[in-house]
């Protein structure tokens, strides 16, 4: 029986020393192959199930396997739906709009010549507009002022008409001088019973004098040159205040022609003689120039 088994045993022995090497090593290839594919598969549902839990839901942990191009993907998926679309940079720059460096820029800059060409040009026909009107109602109020003032004088010292329905340009009837002047002697002998005097009133006043001349009688002396203009300090720019009323103005003015010796023309020929407002004008302009360069002649305390 021994003998038996040790002849079965030789015989596998030798079936296995005498087997193709070639069959015999496919016969382990086939074996290490099928063991690697199970390995293969084993490692794959590991791989996959490891992969899952790393990465969360809805991302592609499976298709790219690296984290950092996961989460590119991600982050890629969810940009549409939490920012809108940014406009093209063409059409940006053709809107003008621009980011936020060039607006920051721009505001940096200011706005350009164009628009401030157009600023200054409405600006331009708008201010001197707004000016002119608010001189215009300073000037209507004050002078609608110096109206009812007069009116209300007691001694008749004074009284206006307007030319030509003009607030801004008055007849203005000197009815008083000083009673022992010549002058109203000269009054009283030609039966004058008032000097009449033109006043305009310039677009700012009361910041500028009102032009003031003697329209009749013709009078000689007490400060009243060619025309009919008046050489008085008080009605140049330089003597002027806008705390003088028209009132006032023409007391001055009376005393004034006092002062002055002042008296009503009777020289024939030359009496009849209207003044022209023209060569007032032409005279008062020529008198503040002189005075200008020479100064006033200021009177002695005597003569108060």
């Amino acid at each position: 029986m021994a003998t038996l088994l040790r002849k079965i045993g030789l015989i596998r022995l030798h079936n296995r020393d005498t087997e193709d090497p070639k069959h015999h090593h496919n016969h382990r290839g086939g074996g290490g192959q099928q063991s690697a594919s199970l390995r293969g598969k084993g490692g794959a549902k590991s791989g996959g199930h490891k992969q899952q839990q790393q990465h969360p839901p809805g991302g592609a942990g499976d298709a790219s396997p690296g984290p950092g191009k996961g989460k590119g993907k991600r982050a890629a998926e969810l940009a549409p739906r939490d920012k809108p679309p940014q406009p093209a940079a063409g059409a940006a720059g053709a809107a003008g709009a621009g980011g936020p460096r060039e607006r920051a820029a721009g505001a940096r800059a200011g706005p350009s010549p164009a628009a401030a060409a157009a600023a200054a040009a409405a600006g331009g026909s708008l201010v001197p507009a707004a000016r002119q009107q608010h001189c215009t109602q300073v000037r209507s109020r004050r002078l609608m002022k110096e109206l009812q003032d007069i009116a209300r004088l007691s001694d008749r010292f004074i009284s206006v008409e307007l030319v030509d329905e003009s607030l801004f340009d008055w007849n203005v009837k000197l009815h008083q001088v000083d009673k022992d002047s010549v002058l109203w002697q000269d009054m009283k002998e030609t039966n004058t019973e008032f000097i009449l005097l033109n006043l305009t009133f310039p677009d700012n006043f009361p910041f500028s004098p009102p032009f003031m001349r003697v329209l009749s009688p013709r009078l000689e002396n007490g400060y009243v040159l060619d025309g009919g203009a008046i050489c008085m300090e008080l009605l140049t720019p330089r003597g002027w205040s806008s705390a003088y009323t028209v009132e006032a103005v023409m007391r001055q003015f009376a005393a004034s022609l006092v002062k002055g010796q002042g008296r009503i023309c009777r020289k024939a020929g030359k009496s009849k003689k209207s003044f022209s407002r023209k060569e007032a004008e032409a005279t008062f302009r020529s008198l503040v120039k002189t005075h200008e360069k020479y100064g006033w002649v200021t009177p002695p305390v005597s003569d108060g």
